[in-house]
């Protein structure tokens, strides 16, 4: 899962305006200050860069990074099963 973070992390960058340390226990809307639509910016880069959907009933109980990797882990082995 580390990678994974990391992949994440590196993603979160760009929208990370304010120089936060990323890890996995950083709340990706609350710590980063970014409204409901940037984050929706973000997890369309995630799909794409993962090539997988993640359904919004889903994102909507997923808070910190490490949180969306857990959900990025299980799509992608969902998708390649």
């Amino acid at each position: 899962m580390t990678d994974t973070v990391a992949q994440i992390s590196s993603l979160l960058e760009p929208f990370n305006t304010n120089g936060t340390v990323l890890s996995a226990t950083t709340d990706i809307s609350t710590d980063l200050n970014i409204d409901s639509v940037t984050v929706m910016d973000f997890v369309m880069e995630v799909e794409d860069h993962f090539d997988i959907e993640i359904p919004l009933n889903v994102l909507s109980e997923t808070r910190t990074i490490g949180d969306l990797a857990k959900v990025v882990e299980a799509r992608v082995k969902k998708d390649k099963g």
